[in-house]
């Protein structure tokens, strides 16, 4: 049977580049125990869409989230407050009667309040699983969507930092919570006009609370909060308090990333209607 080599003759040595070149074989889906395949992919629809577009839509909201949290002006006209900056925790807050403020930071504090509190909403979206997905596909293409090869050569995972700091996700889904309260809060002040009346609803009013259940829909939707209900049990049977809850729970989580959406426009959507009313753009409609 032939070896592809004489007897008595020993293999070839290779040297230098030639010696080199061998040992760069290919790596990941294009190892050598995969099978051959020349083409990236065998996919002939669009499968390029869904990553642009998760990619063109969380982009606009950073350009526009930036822009807003170190405008530093038109964030308040009574009685509404953006959600960007509640609570105000500086001391150059503007005054909001009744309102969320306050002042933990004295005068020294000379940028923007908004940058001391949505470090805490936005590190609870940015740890999110689901959000992990969408801009890992859509800005980092690991991997750009299914059946399609990613462009990297190696893989870690989420075990080397930056990317270990994920881990921390439970912790800022606790701090989301008191934020979401203070919100919650807004939002019954919201039911005033703009000499601080109550029993009146505006345009705003009904921004606010359909922004406000989606904060909340998104919050208890966490993976993270399904796991502190129904997790480290044994028996659900003994538990059914906490059984009701987590299959209520985890009906939420199923809509996860539609509510993961709906919650990110919906409070941005908040907070430019306040830039509209306090800027003079727009009259906030009374209803009653």
């Amino acid at each position: 049977m032939a070896t592809g080599t004489e007897p008595g003759t020993e293999p070839p040595q290779l040297k230098g580049p030639a010696r080199r070149g061998a040992r760069a074989r290919p790596s990941g889906v294009h190892g050598a125990s995969r099978a051959a395949i020349a083409a990236r992919h065998l996919r002939t629809d669009r499968w390029w869409l869904a990553p642009a577009v998760t990619a063109g839509g969380l982009l606009a909201f950073i350009v526009y989230s930036t822009w807003r949290a170190f405008s530093n002006a038109d964030y308040y006209a009574a009685p509404y407050v953006s959600p960007f900056y509640s609570p105000c925790l500086a001391e150059n807050c503007a005054p909001m009667r009744h309102g969320p403020n306050w002042e933990i930071f004295g005068s020294w504090w000379g940028l923007s309040p908004a940058l001391l509190i949505l470090i805490f909403p936005l590190g609870f979206r940015l740890t999110c699983y689901y959000y992990r997905k969408a801009y890992y596909r859509g800005f980092w293409a690991s991997p750009p969507a299914c059946a399609v090869a990613e462009p990297h050569t190696t893989y870690t995972g989420e075990t080397r930092f930056p990317l270990i700091m994920q881990n921390i996700h439970r912790y800022f889904f606790y701090a989301a919570l008191p934020v979401a309260g203070i919100l919650t809060y807004d939002t019954v002040l919201s039911f005033r006009d703009e000499h601080y009346a109550w029993g009146h609803m505006g345009l705003g009013s009904l921004i606010f609370l359909v922004n406000i259940v989606l904060i909340w829909a998104y919050t208890l939707s966490c993976h993270s909060c399904r796991h502190i209900i129904g997790g480290r049990l044994r028996h659900f049977s003994k538990h059914p308090v906490r059984y009701r809850l987590w299959g209520w729970v985890g009906r939420l989580n199923a809509r996860h990333m539609l509510l993961a959406w709906s919650s990110l426009i919906s409070v941005a959507l908040a907070d430019f209607y306040v830039y509209l009313v306090a800027s003079g753009a727009f009259d906030d409609p009374r209803f009653f």
